[in-house]
């Protein structure tokens, strides 16, 4: 009796066992992961109009200037995916494939279309962020990254994205190879900084997130080897990470010098550097803080954290609410315009030049072709650059093997270097010979005042 008693217990408190609602064999790990991450990837679309020069063209400029004003233009189209990481509708992709789009679009998983826009990117990482032009208040589902290196050689991992424009799909494999090198200093990242797995990754798939079995994006799709069979790579998670805290700051979003590094990703948002003289210096921020809120608003994303103080943080003082060691303080931080600090005092200041940037007129009063560079005005005596050799009409076109491209990033590259430290420029000469121009480059070194 009590055996009966028993059974009927069980049929009634768990029907769902014996009917295997819940125990459906096709419902592994792999598949829940996969319906927790799929709304959030993306289909992109991308067009690029290439302007095209006919042979003859200045031939018909001659003679048909100002009737002969429209160029060519051909429109490229390329298709690759994305994943959404804020709610707001952020996106992360690849660099490769929006870089120089004309207009870029995406489609959810749900099929709903946008045109996004690219706000920032980075040829070196790889990795660019776009936003959905959504209606105000509009939300999306956002994937989460994982832990930094929170890596499994052997784990079973899944690729998301849209091979060859087929709309989204999913590659399973294992994790065949964490990256193979520390990270290289304004070097761009390649094979043996990415992650390797067995996981088909197609043309299209760029972009796209890896994930793990929980649900968590451990990397950013970005490329096959096309040499090899069944090797595919992404980008690790932690590098996309601080990416995304080198690229997404208010410096390059509206030229607004904060002057302070935080960390994004999964984690607390952590200060990991301060700039001397900076607003985040003067307002009193350490490397160390943790970032629990702003303006009142508490628990926010990095892109909510760098959106506010980039909105608000120029006319008004924003509010900082920060962790230092077991105690929580306000700080007030106003951020300021770029160029009112870097300049080309601050130049002239540690370097002894005054210079100014190449444009197409200067290049034209010069006689040679447009490039980038800073042209030399003027040299201060026993200056640095004095004592180097440099001299007025000179043209630097690199700085520590960064292009001298403009006066602003010049001069931060500049503040960032401490009295005394050296500092490599490649220079350009021109020297005119009858009809000739003459061009040397050479290489100098100064030491910064």
């Amino acid at each position: 009796m009590n055996f009966i008693l028993l059974i009927l217990t069980f049929v009634i408190t768990a029907p769902n066992v014996l009917v295997g609602e819940e125990n459906d064999p096709r419902r592994d790990p792999a598949v829940i992961a996969v319906e927790k991450v799929i709304p959030s990837v993306v289909n992109i679309a991308t067009e690029t109009i290439v302007y095209t020069r006919h042979p003859l063209e200045d031939l018909i400029r001659e003679f048909y200037d100002p009737f002969y004003r429209k160029r060519t233009t051909n429109t490229l189209y390329s298709l690759g995916s994305g994943v959404i990481i804020d709610e707001d509708g952020y996106i992360v992709t690849n660099e490769h494939v929006v870089r120089s789009a004309s207009r870029i679009s995406v489609k959810l998983h749900d099929g709903r279309e946008y045109e996004c826009d690219r706000i920032v990117g980075s040829s070196k990482s790889d990795i660019a962020l776009l936003k959905i032009r959504s209606n105000p208040g509009e939300k999306f589902p956002a994937a989460k990254f994982a832990k930094d290196g929170d890596l499994l050689l052997g784990e079973t991992v899944l690729a998301l994205g849209n091979p060859f424009g087929l709309g989204g799909s999913v590659t399973r494999g294992i994790l065949s190879s964490k990256n193979r090198r520390p990270p290289r200093e304004n070097e761009p990242l390649d094979v043996a900084d990415w992650l390797q797995t067995d996981a088909a990754i197609n043309p299209g798939n760029s972009g796209g997130p890896l994930i793990n079995l929980k649900g968590e994006v451990i990397g950013i799709n970005v490329a096959v080897y096309r040499e090899g069979q069944g090797i595919g790579f992404a980008i690790p998670v932690k590098l996309v990470s601080e990416a995304i805290s080198e690229i997404f700051i208010p410096e390059n979003l509206k030229s607004l010098w904060f002057g302070a590094k935080i960390k994004n990703g999964a984690g607390p948002l952590t200060v990991q550097s301060v700039e001397p003289l900076s607003p985040a210096d003067k307002a009193g921020i350490k490397v160390g803080d943790v970032i629990l809120g702003i303006n009142g608003k508490f628990g926010v994303s990095y892109i909510a954290l760098i959106n506010e103080l980039t909105e608000k943080g120029e006319k008004t003082p924003c509010e900082l609410i920060i962790k230092r060691d077991d105690s929580k303080k306000t700080i007030k931080i106003q951020l300021t315009p770029e160029k009112s600090f870097f300049n080309e005092e601050l130049i002239r200041k540690r370097l002894g030049i005054l210079v100014e940037e190449i444009n197409e007129e200067t290049a034209i009063n010069l006689g040679m072709p447009i490039l980038n560079g800073l042209l030399i005005k003027s040299v201060d005596e026993n200056s640095p650059a004095d004592k180097a050799g440099l001299v007025k009409g000179l043209i630097i076109n690199e700085i520590d093997g960064l292009p001298a491209d403009s006066i602003l990033r010049t001069a931060r590259l500049i503040h960032t270097k401490k009295i005394g430290e050296p500092i490599k420029m490649k220079v350009i000469a021109q020297r005119r010979r009858g009809y000739l121009m003459e061009v040397r480059t050479f290489e100098v070194e100064l030491k910064i005042n």
